[in-house]
Order: structure tokens, then C-alpha cells, then sequence
């Protein structure tokens, strides 16, 4: 029995088979993604034993299915019925930070928000900061290429990340990568198991690149009508030539959820908010602070100026992060995360209002939406059926709308279960097969994350 089998090989303290445990681990933020109850949860403290619970498995040929701090959005951690969940919450370890060559070395179930708080001490900086970072891990972030609030600039997490150590599906405890600022030595494992969400590899360790610490930023703000303004203002920066550090939107649904939460004060008195930094130094900031600034007034922007109030500035950025589980907490949310390209952004908010008004879905916007990746927030009444099947038309409509406008299904939350329709559409049957040939020569007997990003039926 496989869990007899677990028992022998791991510390008692790692398997847990408590029901209510259970239902805990068995899914994670994509409310609307199927899932089932595990067979087991083990909770591994090193390499070693995540490369046994594999061999286990693949013993009893038995899915397993890795989870960091279950804050994904597309059901990537969903577990399938009779699996193994293997959390990585134990393996929290910053093993090295190595100020003169810029790098750290950590275990997956480190906290992005700790890894960035150790870096700053030493007066390094790392920049994937997903709105989870405060809670969501870095094992996490490299299974899904987590974006954040800084990527417009600074890129996403496969930029970051220079090697791993990872338990392969045939059970063996190899090294990808290197440390070095350069290499080209044979295929680039690494970046292909950034974003593969658990498919390929169980990761056990992860080196990423670091930058120095950066200077103060600098915050414009405006208020627009409508989203499609905003998306022009969005457009007109980039067309410019200006690279933020950060160019999010907020709408007045989201602002209101976490004033409504958390009492922030926040609620602007415009349908839009335009949230933009430069970290630039000097005149060359103050500058591009004012080219901001120029581009959301002529894209008619209510109101518009430089924050002189790093506190209030602050707020607004902590309100953007916390739109999604301000929302959470007023129904069911289907969530986007579509990426066109920055000059289709305006055109494609005209399409998500439109799937709104069409459907009958109310639809509340935040959005990285300087470099394009939208998270339209589809909200339904709890319990009510109807309003669910308007949201998943509307859901399919803006999928098909990012794709016919040069887009992607997913930016940076993964495909999961949530997308894989729209995967099959954008990626077509000849790439998909280059997909599945990889699939089946890192986990041939496909126990590893079954089902996830591949649609069903079609198995990798």
C-alpha cells in the first residue's frame, strides 16, 4: 500500500491524514477549478525526501500533485482524486545570498515577500513581486512564471532564475542551471521547467538572480471615465518611449471592496485609477514622472498629478494588491489573466467591458497594464447558477478576444485547469505535440500533476 510505503521511507511527522487537513490542501484560489480529496498530504524537510515520496510514487503509480502556499488562481494545484499532495511548507530554507555575485539560493517554500526582506539587508534587491507575495512562494512563483507589479520593467520570474534542483519523474535528484551571468551550455532546462506547473519536475531548490537595491520611486496618479481611456493613457507611455517601473489600473469596484474590507479611505472619484512609479534617479526620473504625467492628461484623465505623499502613494499600491481578496469576499470570482500586446490594451478593454454588457456579468478590473496582462474579475452572486454560466460565456469570449488581438491566455498565473481550452486554441495541434513529446521524456508514466494544462482527453 503506498501509504505504508510513505511511512517506511519518511519521519512519521510527514504524512497527514486527517480529513479536515485534507480538504485544506486539496485546491487552491481558483474557486470555479474541479478538485478532489488526496489520499495522503506529506510535508518533506529536504531534497532527499521529496525524491523518495517520487519514487513512491512512481512505484504505485500514484499522481502526485506539488503545492506551495496554494494562492494560484487556474487550479495548477488542484488535487486529483486518490493522489499524493506534496506541500513544500517545510522546506523554507534561504541557504545562501551571495552579495558579490548577486544571487541566492533558497528551497521552494520560502516566502517571496522573505526572500525580498533578506536581499534588502544586504542591499540587494528581488524584483518578481506578484500581488501574492506577501503570502505566495517562490517554488510557486517558478511553477507558474509569477509576473507582479514590477514587471513592466523588470521582466518575470524565468528572468530570475538561474538554476534549479529538481526531482525528476523518473525519480532522480538532478541540477539545472548554473551560477554564472552567462552560459549556453546545451538546452535550457531550466527556463523549460519555469512555468511548467509541477508537469516536469518537483522543484527542491531554486538560485535566482539579484540587482542591486534601486532608488526611491516616484508615483503619478490619474482618474479616468472609463477603462478604455485609461488604456489609451497606457498605450501613450509606452508609445513614448517611457518604461515605468510599475503601471497598474485599479477600477472603483476594487477600490471599493478594500475600502469596504479594510477601512482605507481609498475610494477615488473616477471609474478608473491609473497608478504609475518611475525609479529612475534623478533628473532622469523627474522627467519621466512628468512624461507620465503629460500622457494621462491628454488621454483625458479627470485628474492627474505627482504624489507628493509617499504614505497615501503606498496605499493605493498595498489597495491594488489586496483588490483580489477584497473582492473574494463578495461572491464566487472567475478570474482573467489574458496579455495582448500594449498597443491592442485599449481595444481589448473595450472587448472585456463589452463580454460584460453582453453576458450580464458584472466585471471588475485591476491590471498589470503596463506591459498589457489583464485580471478583468468576473463576480457572481453565491448560489447563483444563472450568473455562473454568464460569467464562464464571458470568460470564454474575452479568452478568444486576447488571442484574436495577438494575446496570450495567460500572463502569469498559469494554465492549470482554467485555460487549457484556451491553450489548445493558441498554441494548435503541431506545438502542442512538441509539448507532449517533452511531457512524456521528463514524466514518462505521467504522475506528476495530472491533467493540469493539457486538456483532458489529451493526455501529454
Amino acid at each position: 500500500m503506498l501509504i505504508d510505503d510513505l511511512a517506511a521511507r519518511l519521519p512519521k511527522d510527514r504524512l497527514v491524514r486527517d480529513p479536515d487537513v485534507l480538504a485544506g490542501f486539496a485546491h487552491d484560489e481558483a474557486e470555479w477549478a474541479p478538485y478532489a480529496l488526496p489520499a495522503v498530504v506529506v510535508r518533506p524537510h529536504t531534497a532527499e525526501e521529496v525524491q523518495a515520496v517520487v519514487r513512491a510514487c512512481l512505484e504505485h503509480r500514484t499522481p502526485l500533485v506539488t503545492r506551495g502556499a496554494g494562492t494560484g488562481l487556474s487550479g495548477g494545484a488542484n488535487a486529483v482524486g486518490g493522489c499524493v499532495v506534496l506541500v513544500t511548507d517545510r522546506l523554507t530554507a534561504i541557504k545562501e545570498i551571495d552579495e558579490r555575485e548577486r544571487y541566492a539560493v533558497v528551497e521552494p517554500g520560502v516566502v517571496n515577500d522573505d526572500l525580498r526582506a533578506a536581499c534588502a539587508e544586504r542591499g540587494l534587491w528581488y524584483p518578481p513581486d506578484p500581488a501574492s507575495s506577501p503570502w505566495s512562494t517562490i517554488g510557486g512563483n517558478v511553477a507558474t512564471n509569477a509576473g507582479g507589479v514590477c514587471c513592466v520593467k523588470y521582466g518575470v520570474t524565468r528572468d530570475y532564475v538561474l538554476g534549479l534542483q529538481v526531482v525528476t519523474g523518473t525519480g532522480e535528484l538532478v541540477r539545472l542551471g548554473r551560477r554564472t551571468a552567462k552560459g549556453v551550455a546545451g538546452y535550457d532546462l531550466t527556463g523549460l521547467l519555469v512555468g511548467s506547473e509541477g508537469t516536469l519536475g518537483v522543484i527542491t531548490e531554486v538560485t535566482v538572480r539579484l540587482r542591486p537595491a534601486r532608488a526611491a520611486e516616484r508615483t503619478v496618479a490619474g482618474y479616468f471615465d472609463t477603462t478604455v481611456a485609461a488604456g489609451q493613457a497606457a498605450a501613450a507611455v509606452a508609445a513614448r518611449g517611457v518604461l515605468p517601473s510599475a503601471l497598474e489600473l485599479v477600477d472603483r469596484h476594487c477600490l471599493a471592496a478594500v475600502d469596504q474590507w479594510k477601512n482605507m479611505g481609498l475610494s477615488a472619484d473616477a471609474n478608473v485609477v491609473l497608478l504609475a512609479r518611475t525609479d529612475s534617479p534623478g533628473a532622469l526620473g523627474e522627467h519621466e514622472a512628468a512624461e507620465i504625467l503629460d500622457c494621462f492628461e491628454q488621454a483625458g484623465a479627470t485628474w492627474a498629478a505627482q504624489s507628493t505623499d509617499q504614505a497615501e502613494a503606498d496605499a493605493l499600491f498595498a489597495a491594488r494588491r489586496l483588490a483580489y481578496p477584497a473582492l473574494e469576499r463578495l461572491g464566487p470570482l472567475l478570474t482573467e489573466d489574458v496579455c495582448v500586446p500594449t498597443q491592442a490594451v485599449p481595444e481589448m478593454l473595450a472587448r472585456i467591458d463589452a463580454a460584460g454588457r453582453r453576458h450580464d456579468v458584472h466585471i471588475a478590473n485591476i491590471a498589470h497594464i503596463g506591459d498589457g496582462n489583464l485580471h478583468p474579475l468576473l463576480v457572481t452572486p453565491t448560489g447563483d447558477e444563472t450568473a455562473r454560466k454568464n460569467a464562464q460565456a464571458a470568460f470564454d469570449d474575452i479568452i478568444a478576444d486576447a488571442l484574436d488581438l495577438g494575446g496570450t491566455v495567460t500572463g502569469e498565473h498559469g494554465v492549470g485547469l482554467l485555460k487549457q481550452p484556451g491553450l489548445t486554441r493558441e498554441l494548435g495541434p503541431e506545438v502542442l505535440e512538441m509539448h507532449r513529446a517533452v511531457k512524456n521524456a521528463l514524466d514518462p508514466h505521467h504522475i506528476l500533476n495530472p491533467g493540469k494544462v493539457f486538456p483532458e482527453g489529451t493526455p501529454a
